[in-house]
C-alpha cells in the first residue's frame, strides 16, 4: 500500500513539474512574441515618418463630375519608394441614396452592375464622414502629416473628388501628385519597345485596380 501511495506521489510530482517546465516554457515564448510585437510597432512608429512613401488611392464615383457625381467606393495603400507595399488600407464601400444610384450615366450602371458595385452601395452602412474618417487614421499610422503625395493612375480625377469630399483627408498628403498615366505617356515617346510589352490593365473598375496601379 504504501509503495502505491508513494508512486502515486511520485507521478503526480513529476507530472507537476512537466507543467511547471510547460508554463514556463509558454511564458518564456510569450514574452518574446511580445518584445518582438513592441519592436515592430517601434519600427513602424519609426519609418511612418518616412517621407518618401506614397499614398496610392483608387476611387470608384457615380461619374467624372465632381460638381454632380459622388463617390461609391475607395482603396487606399502606402507603399515606399522602390514601391513594396508597406500597408493595405480598408476598401470602404459608400452608401449612396437610390436616386443617386439611379441618376448614375450608362456606362457606370453597366459596370457597376456587373461589378456588384452597385449592389454593394445600396447595402452599406458606411457614411462619406465614417469613410474619410477611416482613412485620415490609416494614413496617419504611416505616412508624415504633409509629406507624401497621393499616388495613382489618372488620379488628378480622384484628387477632385477627394478634394470636394474628403479634405480632411488631402490635407495630411502633400500638395504633390505622382500620376502613373505620366510615366506611361513618357514610356511610350521615349521606350516606344518595352511601352508595347507593358501589361495591359485589368478593367475590373474595383478594389484590384488599386494594387494594380503599383
Amino acid at each position: 500500500m504504501y509503495a502505491r501511495a508513494w508512486a502515486r506521489r511520485a507521478w503526480i510530482e513529476h507530472g507537476n513539474g512537466l507543467l511547471k517546465e510547460h508554463v514556463g516554457v509558454l511564458s518564456s515564448k510569450v514574452h518574446a512574441a511580445t518584445v518582438m510585437m513592441n519592436r515592430t510597432k517601434k519600427a513602424r512608429m519609426c519609418n511612418a515618418a518616412d517621407d518618401t512613401r506614397l499614398v496610392w488611392v483608387d476611387l470608384e464615383m457615380t461619374g467624372l463630375d465632381v460638381d454632380t457625381d459622388h463617390i461609391l467606393e475607395m482603396a487606399c495603400l502606402v507603399t515606399d519608394k522602390d514601391l513594396t507595399i508597406v500597408a493595405e488600407g480598408p476598401n470602404l464601400i459608400i452608401h449612396q441614396p437610390e436616386e443617386i444610384l439611379i441618376g448614375m450615366n450608362d456606362w457606370c450602371k453597366e459596370h457597376h452592375g456587373k461589378s456588384g458595385l452597385t449592389q454593394a452601395v445600396h447595402n452599406s452602412k458606411i457614411s462619406l464622414q465614417q469613410a474619410e474618417m477611416e482613412m485620415v487614421s490609416f494614413v496617419r499610422q504611416h505616412t508624415p502629416q504633409g509629406r507624401c503625395p497621393l499616388a495613382g493612375n489618372t488620379v488628378h480625377a480622384d484628387k477632385r473628388f477627394l478634394d470636394k469630399y474628403m479634405p480632411h483627408f488631402m490635407n495630411h498628403l502633400h500638395y504633390r501628385i505622382v500620376d502613373v498615366s505620366t510615366i506611361k505617356e513618357l514610356c511610350r515617346r521615349w521606350y516606344p519597345q518595352e511601352y508595347r510589352h507593358a501589361p495591359s490593365k485589368a478593367a475590373s473598375h474595383r478594389y484590384v485596380g488599386c494594387q494594380s496601379q503599383v
